[in-house]
């Protein structure tokens, strides 16, 4: 009999090497279990189920150590979609954790280990959803539905990641565009092709009618695991991308039920902005004080590390203390308007003009902590410069000091505002006034003042339109560092812009592409296509060798 095997220690799989591997007899007397004998543990399925959401974070999954400062789960995908693109500049090329993404360096071919990376997470988080629909003979009984929803629901949301992630073009454009292999809780198969994207979201969409029906009476204690909502949510994602039109306006307008969009206040708070839960949060994961990510390597492999900037008191960080922040791209943020709150995310390059006194005493406005932020820009940062230093993010607590507590935050995987957005898009899809006037009304809740038609500048591609190009500059600033700048750029067709006048991307990577670049089509890593022979790859790609001519905007 062939079993599935698992550690009981962690009660769930979270790392693969193939997705053909053989599934091998295991000895009682070892210290690993088969699946059928964990589960007859008391408690057994609900832990596996617990561990499905538990795994998002806080563990060094990737290598085990902690050396890696992006192995801190799900977030880290964040960054690694939205630095390929031009919204988020890194600081260096060469200390910078992230530059392999930035750079599109050799670490994104399939002989690389950094290519592992997002195989050994996505599909040991969907190892993780299988092993607890294995669990379910046939029907679930009523103390199972909750389980059983909330693992197709997050399966279909990996797959869909991955999907976008892989395919070299979007449901829209080439059903038949390959995608990655479909692993489910049946019998492993030696040789599993890619699945094309008509078969991926065939899959992905029952997967969420399952989790639609199970969720149903589901009533949640927190945003930290998934709903009815966070279905309806995941749906109006999948339609998007599919240019399902009427449905993703439809699930995307259902999703938004009982929340409501974050307030300036909100937005900016020096203590909770986007760090803790509140009424816009569809779906989110916590850092705690107990994950490996916190506790050990002076937290310094934790998604605070490089994102949370006003900690320079605790010698710790990377954005803060070692290489320094990330920064928005220079002309995205010369784009926002002076009446648009949002722009308050962004520390004014205009500041770097001040002495060092009237510069700490207008970070005032930005920060509880301007003579660290100073200190981080002008003292950590080889720019020596405080502009375009983002302060989306925030410390626990407005905790300057200790970063076992200040990196302890919530990280948001779905918003309320994503929703809108959506339902804006795919409503002026159908009819252009509507999506405008849906546009505008979440337009003007971050700038009072917005006029439809302000961000429609030609270097956006025309070719999807004036009303498109619109909401992609809203998404872009939004959505900004929450991991869908590639995605974006794929479904839409877009290229990217680094080289232009007072760019502040770095020189060698001051690139200027016209189509989707190559490597946001990530590589499968090569042990998998050598040992599962029905698995194509991706070109490994291959980065522009000089810098671009400015591009005149």
């Amino acid at each position: 009999m062939k079993k599935s095997k698992i550690y009981l220690a962690a009660l769930a799989l979270t790392t693969v090497t193939t997705l053909n591997s053989c599934i091998k007899e295991i000895d009682p007397q070892t210290s690993t279990v088969t699946v059928d004998q964990a589960a007859a543990a008391p408690g057994a399925f609900n832990n596996f189920v617990g561990s499905i959401t538990s795994s998002l974070n806080g563990a060094f999954t990737y290598s085990g150590a902690n050396q890696y400062p992006w192995d801190f789960g799900y977030p880290s995908f964040f960054l690694q979609r939205d630095v390929m693109g031009q919204d988020i500049v890194c600081e260096t090329s060469s200390s910078e954790w992230y530059t392999t993404w930035y750079t599109c360096g050799t670490g994104l071919g399939p002989t690389y280990a950094i290519c592992q990376l997002p195989w050994s997470y996505y599909y040991g988080w969907i190892k993780n959803c299988n092993i607890v629909l294995s669990l379910i003979n046939g029907e679930p009984t009523d103390e199972q539905k909750t389980g059983a929803g909330i693992a197709h629901a997050m399966r279909a949301m990996f797959y869909m990641d991955l999907a976008r992630m892989y395919a070299d073009e979007t449901y829209a454009r080439n059903k038949d565009a390959e995608t990655v292999p479909i692993v489910t809780e049946g019998p492993a198969e030696l040789s599993n092709p890619r699945a094309t994207n008509e078969e991926m979201f065939k899959f992905i969409l029952e997967d969420l009618d399952k989790a639609e029906t199970l969720l149903a009476d589901y009533q949640r204690e927190n945003v930290y695991t998934p709903d009815q909502s966070v279905v309806y949510g995941l749906k109006a994602r999948a339609y998007l991308t599919m240019e399902d039109w009427a449905n993703a306006e439809k699930y995307a307008k259902l999703a938004q039920a009982g929340y409501t969009m974050m307030s300036e206040a909100e937005y900016l708070s020096k203590k909770d902005g986007f760090n803790k839960p509140n009424s816009s949060w569809m779906f989110g994961l916590t850092y705690r004080s107990s994950d490996p990510n916190i506790t050990n390597n002076d937290a310094d492999s934790s998604w605070g590390s490089q994102m949370i900037v006003e900690v320079s008191a605790s010698g710790c960080g990377y954005s803060a203390n070692y290489v320094g922040p990330k920064r928005i791209d220079a002309h995205l943020y010369e784009t926002i308007p002076a009446t648009d709150f949002r722009r308050k995310c962004f520390i004014d390059p205009a500041l770097d003009e001040l002495s060092a006194e009237a510069c700490m005493a207008a970070l005032e406005e930005y920060t509880d902590d301007p003579a660290g932020v100073y200190k981080t820009g002008y003292n950590v940062s080889a720019r020596e410069s405080v502009g375009c230093i983002e302060l989306k993010f925030r410390p626990k607590d407005g905790e300057h000091a200790n970063q076992y507590t200040a990196f302890t935050v919530a990280v948001p995987l779905m918003r309320v505002e994503e929703m809108k957005l959506i339902e804006a898009e795919a409503a002026g899809m159908q009819d252009e006034g509507r999506g405008i006037q849906l546009l505008t009304d979440f337009a003007k809740t971050r700038d009072a003042s917005y006029e439809y038609g302000t961000h429609t500048d030609a270097y956006y591609n025309t070719s999807t339109g004036k009303f498109r190009n619109e909401v992609w500059w809203q998404r872009r600033v939004e959505l900004w560092g929450e991991g869908f700048a590639t995605f974006d750029i794929k479904r839409l067709e877009k290229g990217i812009i680094r080289s232009y006048e007072g760019t502040n991307h770095l020189v060698k990577y001051q690139w200027n592409v016209e189509t989707v670049p190559q490597w946001m089509h990530l590589c499968i890593v090569q042990s998998e296509t050598n040992n599962n022979p029905a698995c194509t790859n991706n070109p490994t790609p291959i980065a522009p060798k000089v810098d671009s001519e400015p591009y005149n905007f």
